[in-house]
């Protein structure tokens, strides 16, 4: 195993086992970006959300109790099945679909078939930029024209930027916990080829953890492969 490879099974297991100990660890009120997302997703005719990293399902279940058709991805299949519970006794289990999902392999989604994706401190968790590039690359994939993405990150003015071990590429574990702290640069980088509507900050939770909160749009109009490009699938 690479060091990369050693430390995401290390997260994963981690992950499980959090919330095998705190079932519910972040409580049943969705989080200030998902209200948010909801309201931009509503705004723009979204009717399907893919949530990536929806973890417990906060978040998830607003996004059904808001009306939409939700499909939940977690690499923890323990806070898949807490999700799952908790939209039984909300009587949403036919809003919310899970799909236990590692970012770092493609999502397991047609082609421009969800409306909007939202994403809470998923892509600042242990992916290296390279993985984190081939994520946004596969949700351009399977949002249609015009659809939005929403993501929020730590950023490197965040106080726990620099502490803890140090895992090169700008990751950094502090109580267990790795987290790539994202640059301005990067979070151009990711939006390149979409309209970047928005990059807000705020602070959440105790320190506190400070963040960016991103919204980007699809293109409604994709630009035309060139004939015999390697990107379109001719022969070069």
């Amino acid at each position: 195993m690479t060091d990369e490879e050693d430390l995401a099974a290390a997260q994963r297991a981690h992950w499980e086992a959090t919330y095998a100990a705190h079932p519910g660890m972040y409580g049943q009120q969705p989080s200030g970006p998902a209200v948010h997302a909801a309201a931009v997703f509503r705004a723009a005719g979204a009717r399907e959300v893919l949530e990536l990293g929806a973890g417990h399902g906060r978040d998830a279940l607003y996004f059904a109790r808001s009306g939409f058709a939700v499909r939940a991805t977690d690499v923890s299949a323990t806070g898949l099945e807490q999700l799952r519970q908790a939209a039984r006794d909300q009587g949403l289990e036919e809003r919310v679909a899970t799909a236990v999902q590692d970012v770092r392999e493609p999502l397991a989604l047609p082609s421009r078939s969800v409306d909007a994706v939202f994403a809470h401190m998923l892509l600042c968790m242990a992916l290296s930029t390279g993985e984190i590039h081939a994520l946004v690359d596969e949700v351009r994939r399977v949002l249609r024209p015009g659809g939005t993405f929403v993501y929020t990150v730590r950023h490197t003015g965040d106080a726990h930027y620099g502490a803890g071990t140090a895992h090169g590429d700008d990751i950094h574990e502090h109580g267990g916990f790795a987290v790539h702290f994202f640059s301005r640069r990067l979070v151009d980088a990711l939006a390149e080829g979409w309209r970047l509507d928005e990059v807000h900050a705020f602070e959440e939770g105790e320190l506190p953890r400070r963040l960016w909160r991103i919204t980007q749009t699809l293109p409604e109009r994709q630009p035309e492969a060139v004939p015999g490009d390697a990107s379109s699938g001719g022969a070069g």
